[in-house]
């Protein structure tokens, strides 16, 4: 017998019919002497539908306001569930973030958790129950209602999954694993059957969006083995963990790919100490992220720096570059939006040389054009034009190998 904390997501409890379905995959596994704890996401298209209310009574609504009126669409889904399990004679108890507790700061809409009393939950676990548990919420230190951010449920299986020392946490959602990259571009990836934390914290800051950051962050801090599988379809799913024995034979696990990139290039600026952060100084205190960084010096004593900042920030952030620019009398600034980051990522490039000029050498087989490179211990990264995107992917998938073994179904579609 296990304890496991499963997680579905919004798609997966959608309908009333999808909410039956999931109870009777729980049902059947505690029919089987597994202690089962449920995180569950909003149904799909709630959360939405409640900001958009929220937009139509303020501009700007007060962001603990907003926690309050979103954190109602999880309890909606316990609620459902809970009833359900009931029906199938399997007992459980629902809980919202405040009762469980799951304690946060009070940064609301985006709220970190502190402390989790698993009391309660062990409680009901010891009398046969059901834990099911709403996701994407907390209670700060006032008793006030807090959110963790989009995709927060994910964070709420990890921490649950941390605080009752489970066996397993299980994200399911509507694919059936990790990819090695995704199907949708290449219809010949594959399904990993496990890779590391590392490589899939990689994979999820560089744009594969199968498991939100900090669920992999928290997970690995706190050794939780992660499995992410398919509510829909049964399977093994693909397992995160520490464990990798074969680092030595995979060079690379996955190629991820980012196309909410932008790109700003401050030309012509004195070449002096701290010119750098004279220009990304006020981007980072207007809590913008800068990814990629590249400076040139010139011959003629000048430098030029090269950034890129996420697609929703550009406009800010050019602004700011610009009068920046202005008070270090540089030459231009100029920016582009048409463009993507495409990244190789794998613990296999310890062992292993040559992996960026194997890259380089594939893209440049097919006449792509590289115009900035970003490399850490297990990953390397290209911003590349825009509409190389797919070309590129497929290239570095087949000059890696990745299409090894078998091959992916069709790519998933939302029930």
């Amino acid at each position: 017998m296990a304890l496991i904390v499963q997680k579905y997501g919004g798609t997966s409890v959608g309908t009333v019919e999808r909410i039956g379905r999931v109870a009777d995959k729980i049902a059947a596994q505690r029919k089987k002497g597994d202690d089962l704890v449920v995180v569950v996401s909003a149904m799909s298209g709630e959360t939405d539908r409640l900001t958009e209310m929220a937009g139509q009574i303020h501009d700007h609504p007060p962001a603990a306001d907003v926690d309050v009126l979103l954190s109602t669409g999880e309890q909606v889904t316990i609620a459902l569930l809970s009833m359900a399990l009931a029906k199938r004679e399997c007992p459980a108890r629902c809980y919202t973030g405040s009762q469980v507790p799951i304690r946060t700061d009070n940064a609301y809409s985006k709220a970190r958790i502190r402390e989790i009393g698993p009391e309660r939950m062990r409680a009901d676990l010891d009398e046969g129950r059901v834990v099911v548990v709403a996701g994407f919420q907390g209670v700060d230190e006032d008793g006030r209602i807090t959110t963790l951010g989009r995709g927060g449920s994910d964070t709420t299986a990890v921490a649950l999954a941390a605080a009752l020392k489970a066996d397993e946490c299980q994200i399911y959602t509507d694919v059936d694993g990790v990819y090695t990259t995704d199907p949708r571009v290449e219809p010949r990836a594959k399904r990993l059957e496990k890779i590391t934390f590392e490589e899939m914290l990689e994979m999820a800051s560089l744009g594969s969006k199968v498991l939100q950051i900090r669920a992999v962050e928290f997970a690995g801090k706190y050794n939780v083995p992660l499995r992410v599988l398919s509510t829909f379809e049964d399977g093994p799913g693909t397992l995160i963990s520490y464990e990798d024995d074969n680092v030595e034979e995979a060079v690379i696990s996955g190629i991820a790919f980012n196309k909410d990139e932008a790109q700003i290039t401050v030309a012509g600026i004195p070449d002096k100490p701290g010119v750098a952060y004279r220009i990304l100084g006020p981007i980072a205190d207007a809590n913008i992220e800068v990814d990629v960084i590249v400076q040139n010096v010139s011959k003629d004593g000048s430098t030029d720096l090269t950034f890129t900042v996420h697609h929703r920030d550009y406009d800010t952030a050019l602004e700011l570059a610009r009068k920046s620019a202005a008070e270090l009398e540089a030459r231009e600034v100029s920016g582009n939006t048409d463009i993507v980051k495409i990244s190789i990522v794998g613990v296999g490039m310890h062992s292993h040389a040559g992996v960026a000029s194997r890259m380089f050498e594939a893209l440049a087989n097919e006449g792509i054009n590289i115009l900035m490179i970003s490399t850490s211990e297990i990953k390397v990264s290209v911003v590349v034009q825009a509409r190389y995107l797919e070309l590129g992917v497929r290239a570095l998938h087949d000059a890696f190998e990745l299409n090894k073994g078998p091959v992916s179904p069709e790519a998933p579609e939302n029930w």
